[in-house]
């Protein structure tokens, strides 16, 4: 590794506070000079995206200097040029640079997003590694895990450190995205339900932000609706017979993980199916004079319910009065039928 980027290595640099400290400011980089050890002068640039360039100059030769950026150059001599460039760097470090979680400006900018939406900062259980994760604290829950490895253990074709966030999707996103560049198979986690994105500006911020709210959604506080259908407009049983997952019409709030009961009008006007809401969010254009809809969700068959179990006048017992529309469960309710 580098030695600016071992020296800097998490952190970011404070462009108000270059100046103070002596760097002059032109075209957009800064740029700072340091005579040390008498005979060598450091040469430091800043770029705008708050990247150091550091080069040493040996002031007898009036050349570059580069022996010191050899690891198996192990002399005394080399030795401290090398301690002394270090000590520079670390100062400027002191005073023109912060602390942040991560190694790459993507990770950072993604922890930041995450802490502004969710308020959940990262946690280091393995401080060595650097390995950060994000979790939900009403239930310790992980969404999130943004690692720090070599790249060939995530593509074995690819070499060098590089971080990657893991999420967790839905098995059927993860087949679609392990398509495109960016995405692979998760690393050291449950390959059907997890995937590794990697951390270098191949997949764009707003699109991972994307699928950590998904991934953030399976530690959410699951919610149970009661949701009415209408055979007259679509036969579900004849499809349920057939399947165990359909599409259905997204009600506002609902989440992956949530429970859905279907309640079938007349002639039945009885709960006869349970069911899981498995994927959200899905487009669906359609309308009528009936039913506008724009998004769908996906839910997986649970269990059935005979016409004469849950019929509309024992559902009046545990306080449903009326199901116009999709509505939570009552708690008594669903107790009973649980």
């Amino acid at each position: 590794m580098e030695i600016e980027k071992e020296v800097l290595e998490r952190t970011r640099v404070d462009f108000g506070k270059l100046i103070n400290y002596g760097f002059q400011k032109k075209n957009g980089m800064y740029y700072y000079s340091k005579i040390f050890m008498d005979g060598f002068r450091a040469e430091i640039t800043v770029d705008s995206k708050g990247e150091l360039i550091g080069k040493v100059y040996d002031l007898a030769m009036e050349e570059e200097y580069i022996n010191f950026r050899i690891e198996s150059q192990v002399g005394e001599f080399v030795s401290n040029v090398r301690k002394s460039y270090k000590e520079l760097l670390e100062e400027i470090k002191a005073h023109c640079f912060k602390n942040v979680y991560f190694v790459s400006s993507q990770a950072n900018r993604i922890a930041d997003s995450i802490i502004k939406l969710y308020h959940d900062e990262p946690l280091f259980p393995w401080e060595s590694e650097g390995h950060g994760v994000f979790k939900n604290p009403d239930n310790e829950k992980w969404y999130g895990l943004i690692m720090y490895v070599d790249r060939s253990k995530i593509d074995k074709k690819k070499k060098g450190k590089v971080e990657a966030i893991n999420l967790k999707l839905s098995p059927k996103k993860i087949l679609e995205l392990l398509k495109k560049d960016g995405f692979y198979k998760a690393y050291h986690m449950n390959k059907k339900n997890w995937i590794t994105i990697i951390l270098d500006d191949t997949v764009d911020d707003e699109e991972i932000m994307e699928y950590i709210a998904e991934s953030h959604r399976f530690t959410e506080t699951t919610s149970s609706w009661l949701i009415p259908a209408n055979p007259k407009f679509y036969d579900v049983i004849s499809y349920f017979n057939e399947k165990d997952t359909i599409l259905w019409r997204e009600p506002k709030g609902v989440k992956i993980g949530d429970k859905v009961y279907l309640y079938l009008g007349a002639p039945y006007s009885a709960i006869l199916y349970k069911c899981e809401v498995i994927e959200t969010g899905i487009p669906y254009q359609y309308q009528d004079e009936n039913l506008n809809m724009t998004k769908t969700m996906k839910i997986k068959l649970v269990k059935r319910y005979e016409k004469e179990e849950y019929p509309f006048h024992k559902l009046k017992e545990y306080g449903v009065r009326a199901i116009r529309g999709p509505r939570h469960m009552t708690e008594s309710l669903e107790k009973v039928m649980d």
